[in-house]
């Protein structure tokens, strides 16, 4: 039986990494309100500063905390269809990387939990607790077996179609990442924190779980 010269097949294939997330991103952050402008202002760099510093107290370095939002609105009551400005309002946020317990770096981690409760506490009745996201250092070499293990699956597959059709799978001609997949969600920004947190010493327990990180790809290989 003669076979066309010519003929391609073409697949979707998926892989899959799941992995225990080794950071965590927090958003904390102070509201505090004023009869002005400079008080409320004045007031929540006080809270932020003491924030910082117990949050360098527990060893959390420099570089993993950023200041995410700094603003002052007014503080607007409304009655019989009228609005009046009775204070201000000022809110500022930061944004904490926390490694896990056991980790993998070098020296001992702070427990992230302990260092929240601590920076809660520290900024007293004004704090601000935002999200938190469990993310990891080196995603890229997660996403490279996740790639893997899709190519994988592809190949598996198109190796199946041609067995099928009785034909000799040839070589690849295109190859796709899905760009249509679901990205990772980036961490919650501090400044969109609304909820009052708790100023008790005590910790709220924080878990990882396991994560998954996934590719998808579509590739063609000509059919010999």
């Amino acid at each position: 039986m003669n076979h066309p010269q010519t003929g391609t097949v073409t697949v979707f294939g998926q892989g899959t990494v799941r992995a225990i997330p080794d950071l965590i991103v927090v958003g904390i952050g102070v509201e505090c309100r004023a009869s002005t402008v400079g008080l409320a202002y004045e007031q929540a760099g006080r809270r932020l500063t003491a924030i910082t510093t117990t949050l360098r107290d527990d060893e959390v370095t420099d570089t993993d905390i950023a200041t995410g939002v700094l603003s002052v609105r007014s503080d607007i009551a409304w009655q019989d269809g009228v609005s009046r400005i009775t204070g201000y309002i000022a809110t500022s946020g930061l944004r904490i990387t926390l490694s896990q317990p056991g980790a993998g770096g070098p020296g001992a981690v702070p427990d992230p939990a302990s260092v929240i409760a601590h920076a809660v506490a520290a900024g007293g009745d004004d704090a601000r607790l935002g999200g938190i996201q469990h993310t990891f250092t080196d995603r890229t070499r997660l996403l490279t077996r996740a790639r893997d293990s899709a190519w994988d699956d592809a190949l598996d597959r198109a190796r199946q179609y041609a067995r099928r059709a009785a034909r000799d799978l040839g070589p690849v001609l295109e190859i796709t990442e899905d760009t249509a997949a679901p990205a990772p969600r980036a961490p919650q920004e501090s400044g969109a924190v609304r909820m009052v947190a708790a100023t008790s010493q005590s910790s709220v327990p924080v878990e990882p779980g396991e994560q998954e990180i996934s590719a998808i790809l579509r590739a063609t290989w000509q059919l010999g």
